[in-house]
């Protein structure tokens, strides 16, 4: 359900503020690319003072550390990039005029539910209904 400019109306009937939307998203896309930026630079310190050691995880005390240290970063890395891509995907919903709505019933997705996950694909109903 859309509205003559392609927006998806509110409770209220008012369409939600597309310019609003998208500082959001935009905002919260420039966070996660300084996260990334951040996550980068700590994952290349990590492997750089791991290559100025002679490294043996099995017997050096703190190769199990540098090892779990490594493999936490790239995880929180791997989470980063796919957070920003959820970004593009809102920001290209959003510009087609198909952002706030559930991907999977077609209903409206609420505004609280996006304002806690605003790159969010389902409502609450599906989300929870989907199989983990």
């Amino acid at each position: 359900m859309t509205d003559s400019s392609g927006n998806v109306p509110d409770a209220s009937g008012d369409a939600p503020d597309a310019a609003a939307i998208q500082a959001r998203l935009l905002a919260e896309r420039a966070a996660t690319q300084t996260q990334i930026e951040a996550l980068n630079r700590d994952f290349t310190a990590i492997v750089e003072a791991n290559a100025l050691v002679a490294v043996d995880d099995e017997h050096d005390p703190d190769g199990s550390s540098t090892a779990f240290e490594r493999a936490h970063v790239s995880s929180l890395l791997t989470q980063a990039r796919t957070h920003l891509d959820h970004l593009d995907e809102a920001l290209s919903r959003l510009a087609e005029g198909g952002y706030g709505i559930c991907e999977t019933c077609g209903t409206k997705i609420s505004p609280e539910r996006l304002d806690i996950r605003p790159a969010t694909t389902q409502c609450v109903g599906c989300a929870g209904a989907a199989p983990r």
